[in-house]
């Protein structure tokens, strides 16, 4: 997740953050608006440039509601939980939107992102309602509930959503806040706003420039040489694409020296619990690299990195930070997310 520069004091973990940068003397006539609020559970950031005065709260704060009506598991009416309740759902154009691209990247990463995983998260502790203690779920249990997971089990006739088998139930948090940056930034499109950044709890998309005439820049926490430093700060020129990440640093529980995260693998129904902290990934649009940045966290490092030289056609580039056998924190890079890296 990412979070903007007023957010990071004092903040310890080896986690990516994201700034707003200032260059140079002011080049553009209009003037930044910043638009901060809370929305699914999270925060909001938009950032974008305009001549007009209008506000935009009102039309964001409805498009956030209409999409919770949509996805929102915490809906209790939702077009999501009508589905998981039921045996099939009319999808409005936001679900048909996100259930098509999900299941796109459920087949390009073998399974390895897969909105069906519902019944696991519920089952790990990390779902809608909260267990008093978290703990490993029996190996027994995982085994009956892996028979309702697979992203085969989704059938898509148009606007119809049909599971193929009672009991298979999803969840879109994977890569909804994804989809609704890329919404939101429509939304300013369609006001005629060709420069903005927008953050939704830390997903973030951008097009054109700051208020300064420059490409947006962020700032990436990457880990320091020495192991009892901070974290170092490096620049990264975000040019018309969008950012996201899935880590292991916010909502974990550790059982018996182990911590475990909440990427959950849809093939052996296990919650994350391998030696990769974070992966950042960039991406033509959010709502890819939210679905991507779930399968690569699960993949690990070769894996994830082979994927990403062997799949251009996605447009991925990823950051890994992770432990290596002697426990130092390491980080290794895709060619293409390196480069964007402003030295």
């Amino acid at each position: 997740m990412y979070i903007m520069t007023d957010r990071l004091a004092n903040v310890k973990q080896l986690v990516i953050l994201f700034f707003v940068l200032c260059f140079s003397t002011s080049t553009a006539a209009q003037r930044l608006v910043t638009l901060e609020g809370k929305a699914q559970g999270t925060y909001y950031i938009i950032k974008y440039l305009s001549d007009d005065t209008t506000s935009l709260e009102h039309a964001v704060d409805s498009l956030f509601a209409d999409i919770d009506q949509s996805l929102s598991l915490y809906k209790p009416g939702s077009l999501i939980n009508r589905f998981n309740n039921g045996n099939r759902v009319q999808m409005d154009h936001h679900m048909q939107s996100v259930v098509k691209r999900s299941l796109e990247i459920s087949k390009a990463s073998n399974g390895a992102f897969d909105i069906t995983v519902k019944p696991l998260v519920d089952i790990w502790g990390f779902g809608v309602r909260k267990p008093t203690v978290q703990k490993i779920p029996a190996a027994d249990t995982l085994q009956r509930i892996l028979q309702y997971v697979g992203y085969k089990y989704l059938q898509v006739h148009g606007q119809q959503l049909t599971k193929k088998k009672k009991g298979v139930e999803i969840d879109c948090n994977g890569i909804a806040q994804g989809y609704t940056s890329d919404v939101m930034g429509r939304l300013l499109e369609q006001k005629g706003i060709m420069n903005y950044l927008v953050d939704v709890g830390g997903e973030l998309c951008s097009k054109g420039h700051n208020q300064h005439g420059k490409v947006w820049t962020v700032g990436i926490e990457r880990p320091a040489t020495d192991d009892n430093a901070y974290p170092v700060q490096a620049l990264l020129a975000l040019d018309n694409k969008a950012i996201t990440t899935s880590g292991n640093y916010r909502r974990f529980f550790d059982q018996g020296g182990t911590r475990f995260a909440h990427s959950i693998d849809p093939i052996s129904g296990e919650a994350l619990h391998s030696n990769i902290i974070s992966v950042t990934v960039i991406a033509r649009d959010a709502i890819t690299a939210d679905g991507f940045d779930n399968a690569l966290i699960l993949m690990g490092v070769e894996r994830g990195l082979s994927f990403i030289s062997q799949h251009p056609a996605y447009g991925l580039e990823a950051y890994f930070i992770y432990k290596d056998e002697k426990g130092k924190i390491q980080e290794r890079f895709s060619p293409g997310f390196e480069k964007l890296l402003i030295r």
